[in-house]
């Protein structure tokens, strides 16, 4: 992973500087806008979860020895002044500890699946323990300190010892673990398979980079150096992962990226685009309905007939989202302080949605937003970069690719808005996007729901691969549309 320096230079130093890096140093920060529906939010597992513990500790017995922890002391030869035998340990109200001294718990543990297993002792200050499972240090953190973890494999049929010492008096038995080894999720893919090396640190962590921050805003909305934890939740990743990875290590000026998604909205009626128009559309019944345009109040209604209005309108959600994407940029300095007075430019802009336009539907013919996505999408590219005022900002469209294209009949809503996503990256079929909108084919980095953390197809079973393939390869036909 490259580190740089993105933090003001004193003047003294600026002259030690190259012509090159002085220029990189004093460059604005690349801007980059991530939009879309729920896979741009990020739904890729990080873990398999983890829950409180409780039974799975069998006979756990409390020792208090005197006076604070002290690590040059073999606590294990020495008389604990005090023991207690644990009724509750775990669980949601587990048994206070008494303090008084350095407190350690030790008993035997047995899982109830075998696997490879993680745990977290206690919450907060209680987290400054160390835990050893079957002998083997599983957990290390000191006050002020990251923790150090190491996973460890157990049989579900097999008793093995365990003991917690908390290195200060805050301590209760409090607890969480997790399987590690779940099919797809990140920490399976990162650190058994051992794809994607560069997010971890030389002690196994997920390591932030410190030239990438990420910003999100109506969802997915992560504030931070790039790492995992930018999807939906701090155990989820969306593309802007692998994405960020690969222009970072593009340029030398610190980059951003600006996340502005929402789930399950359609192109054709939530993100539709400023000055898209009405259109009619017959449906295979025989009758013909007004479709939305920009603003308009009714998603569609027949032709003849006047629109019941709702308090939805097309285009609200291009609007919410874009709109704090600019706030965000209209306060630039005191969103990231740490680039105060450098400014910024837009760099380009990713785009991953189809399945509210029916992406998924890969059977059947083809419904109005699907034969519409084509056109719409091209507006969108349009409209974008002229009220961010980038007209020639490359654009990166990353197409559906659910169950991998398998089974999508010739005319689907799938079949139709996946031809349209690559469309738009055609030079031939879109002359005025030629050489600087890419599109990238993500059925190649589908994976099944047996090499998945869930069984969930239009979220791609959660598959952390999946989302680092497509965030990778959107960051690649970025770059070299930028070379």
């Amino acid at each position: 992973m490259k580190a740089r320096g993105i933090f003001p230079l004193f003047a003294a130093a600026m002259v030690l500087l190259t012509g090159e890096e002085l220029h990189a140093a004093e460059a604005p920060v690349k801007v980059y806008i991530l939009a879309g529906q729920s896979n741009m939010v990020g739904i890729g597992q990080v873990s398999g979860g983890s829950r409180r513990w409780g039974d799975e500790f069998i006979d756990p017995v409390l020792s208090v020895y005197e006076g604070d922890y002290d690590p040059s002391k073999d606590y294990d030869e020495m008389t604990p002044i005090r023991t207690v035998k644990l009724e509750t340990f775990g669980g949601v109200s587990p048994q206070k500890y008494p303090g008084g001294g350095t407190q350690i718990v030790r008993g035997q543990l047995q899982v109830k699946e075998t696997g490879i297993y993680e745990f977290f002792p206690g919450l907060g200050d209680s987290r400054n323990a160390i835990m050893h499972v079957d002998g083997r240090e599983v957990w290390h953190q000191k006050p002020g300190e990251l923790a150090v973890q190491k996973s460890i494999k157990l049989d579900a049929d097999k008793e093995v010892s365990f003991k917690v010492t908390y290195l200060t008096d805050k301590a209760d038995g409090l607890g969480w673990f997790g399987r590690v080894d779940i099919p797809g999720t990140l920490k399976t893919v990162v650190n058994i398979e051992g794809k994607f090396p560069y997010l971890i640190d030389e002690k196994g962590r997920f390591a932030p980079r410190d030239d990438v921050w990420y910003k999100g805003v109506v969802t997915a909305t992560a504030h931070q150096w790039l790492n995992v934890g930018c999807g939906a939740n701090k155990e989820s990743i969306g593309p802007e992962l692998g994405f960020g990875h690969m222009v970072g290590n593009f340029h030398d000026e610190p980059v951003l990226l600006l996340k502005t998604s929402q789930g399950n909205r359609s192109l054709g009626w939530d993100f539709l685009p400023p000055g898209s128009e009405r259109f009619e559309h017959t449906e295979p019944d025989g009758t013909t309905y007004i479709y939305a345009g920009y603003k308009d109040r009714a998603g569609r209604w027949e032709k003849g007939t006047e629109p019941e209005e709702s308090s939805w309108y097309g285009g609200k959600q291009y609007d919410e989202c874009f709109d704090a994407a600019k706030e965000v940029l209209a306060n630039f300095d005191e969103k990231f302080p740490h680039w105060q007075d450098r400014g910024y430019e837009i760099a380009g802009f990713c785009w991953w949605q189809g399945h509210k336009d029916g992406g998924e539907a890969g059977e059947g013919e083809a419904g109005a937003h699907a034969i519409r996505y084509e056109q719409n999408l091209a507006r969108l590219i349009e409209v974008l970069r002229e009220e961010f005022k980038a007209p020639n900002a490359p654009f990166v469209v990353a197409t559906c690719g659910f169950n991998g294209g398998e089974g999508w009949e010739p005319g689907s809503s799938a079949r139709t808005i996946w031809n349209a996503q690559m469309a738009v990256g055609d030079s031939d079929k879109h002359p005025k996007l030629a050489g600087n909108v890419a599109s990238v084919d993500t059925r190649p980095f589908y994976r099944p729901p047996e090499q998945s953390p869930r069984n969930q197809s239009f979220h791609y079973h959660g598959n952390a691969e999946t989302y680092m393939l497509v965030g990778e390869a959107m960051g690649r036909a970025m770059v070299e549309m930028k070379r």
